[in-house]
């Protein structure tokens, strides 16, 4: 157990009023979260000001607060005032969990795409070594084998901490986790001690938080430079790169830790050659420091080679030996809704995908282009209230690879569908090819529908855009929503 004198001695700046014998049990940045013994931290945000829920906060037992404007609060109430709580929170909450980040080995995946799909396939091959794996991303928590919710791809501070003490807590050994742009701009991953970096790619999106394109790639070099970084708790540090991606030079210019670089061009120090790809599988070898190595995957895509060389990189560097790593790859299967089959016995294939980036969406119709006999059908959109620049860009993709089109919802928030799927359509409009066609159908299971309808034997149907998730954020509510259930219930009406 925490005092208040204990955990002022790790914040810069701190003036404190009130009792700092008081002992803390708990922080949280969320008043509905507060229990006694609670430090309540008070978080100024666009559109919430924490300072206005210290009263409630109090009545629910909190015994100190963080704050960064004056406060009036009851005697024997700590009162913590800094000039910027995010920035004290960053400097606090990892002392109060004891930094579990230290205490595992850590490795963080970062790129826009492949981030899930690498980090499962990494925990795959560690778990076959009999480590205990714990893997934090976009799908779910998981510790061991029990799996819990999350709400974003990297957690704040404070909920990722609980997290990693909880990991350290149940004995695991390798903590696998995806680093958002947003968390590396934020500092959500402040306290954290990162042993192996690894960065998948780089191409268009979260511009509506980072505004210009450097921002976003400076925000991804600082995955690289914390594991660079001197004086560091742990030794064996790594980074593992994307060479083929034109931004992977400028991340290598970041690092300074022992490099793995990948691809399949020839430059890289893991390199894919021979690939098959078939609608179900992969073969490929790897060529490693001289020795060629054969692969056969239950996965297919070449995205999936990509990402399967840099789990390879990863596990290295975690003394795995290149046998254990693909006698483990053999029976790795897909992650849920990164380029899942739906299969109810139909004579034509059912993808669904969380491709919502401009090369994330390419990337599986090229992989579609590739396995496809007949026709290729596409349902997608865009979200709302995210990068609108990127709309009329997939949309133009779509129509370059897609025989029949479907614009329709994805997870419209606060705007209006019809005004997303116009701007998609645009795009759509500007690329369709002869003998191509597109459909507007704003609701989202009608289109599924359609297209599973209009499908014929040897077509290839791609729902992109939700993958895994199973809700659908409308404007004034979320309602359950699956992408993969709606093509079953639409395969089974057929």
């Amino acid at each position: 157990m925490k005092t208040v004198q204990d955990i002022i001695q790790v914040i810069k700046g701190v003036t404190v009023t009130g009792p700092a014998d008081v002992a803390v049990s708990h922080i949280t940045a969320d008043s509905r979260e507060v229990k006694a013994g609670s430090l309540f931290i008070c978080l100024t945000g666009a559109h919430v000001n924490g300072h206005d829920y210290i009263e409630k906060a109090i009545a629910g037992g909190a015994v100190a607060v963080l704050v960064s404007q004056p406060v009036t609060v009851p005697a024997g109430i700590a009162v913590l005032t800094v000039a910027d709580t995010r920035v004290a929170m960053q400097q606090c909450v990892p002392f109060f969990y004891d930094y579990p980040g230290c205490k595992m080995r850590m490795i963080g995946v970062t790129g826009t795409n492949g981030k899930t799909t690498t980090t499962h396939i990494i925990g795959h091959i560690l778990r076959a070594q009999g480590h205990k794996v714990g893997i934090i991303g976009t799908v779910h928590v998981m510790i061991g084998d029990k799996t819990y919710p999350i709400h974003n791809t990297t957690p704040d501070v404070v909920d990722l901490q609980h997290i990693l003490a909880n990991m350290v807590a149940e004995g695991v050994t390798h903590c696998i986790m995806e680093v958002s742009s947003h968390a590396l701009a934020l500092g959500r991953v402040a306290g954290v001690e990162y042993d192996t970096a690894v960065f998948t790619n780089l191409t268009q999106d979260h511009l509506d938080f980072h505004k210009t394109f450097e921002n976003y790639l400076a925000a991804k070099c600082k995955l690289f430079e914390q594991v660079s970084a001197p004086n560091q708790h742990k030794s064996n540090k790594g980074a593992v790169i994307n060479i083929d991606d034109p931004y992977g030079h400028r991340v290598e210019a970041n690092n300074s830790a022992p490099l793995i670089t990948y691809g399949t061009k020839g430059v890289g120090t893991l390199e894919g050659e021979n690939l098959t790809i078939t609608s179900k599988t992969s073969a490929y070898d790897v060529v490693y420091k001289g020795n060629t190595y054969p692969i056969h995957m239950r996965i297919t895509g070449l995205f999936n080679v990509y990402n399967t060389l840099a789990a390879i990189g990863a596990c290295l560097f975690e003394g795995v030996s290149m046998e254990a790593i693909i006698k483990a790859l053999s029976d790795f299967t897909a992650v849920p809704g990164r380029f899942e089959l739906i299969e109810e016995g139909q004579p034509f294939a059912v993808v669904v995908d969380y491709a919502h980036t401009p090369d994330g969406l390419e990337n599986i119709l090229e992989t579609a282009q590739k396995i496809v006999e007949n026709k290729i059908l596409v349902v997608f959109g865009c979200g709302g209230d995210r990068d609108a620049t990127k709309r009329p860009i997939m949309g133009r993709i779509a129509a370059q690879y897609g025989d029949k089109i479907f614009v329709t919802s994805d997870n419209p928030r606060t705007e209006d569908p019809n005004q997303i799927v116009a701007q998609v359509a645009e795009g759509v409009k500007e690329g369709l090819r002869t003998n191509s066609s597109y459909e507007v159908i704003v609701d989202r299971r009608t289109a599924i529908h359609a297209a599973i309808q209009q499908a014929a034997p040897g077509d290839v149907v791609i729902i992109a855009g939700k993958g895994h998730e199973d809700y659908q954020i409308l404007k004034d509510k979320t309602i359950h929503f699956d992408d993969r259930e709606v093509a079953r219930e639409a395969l089974k009406e057929r």
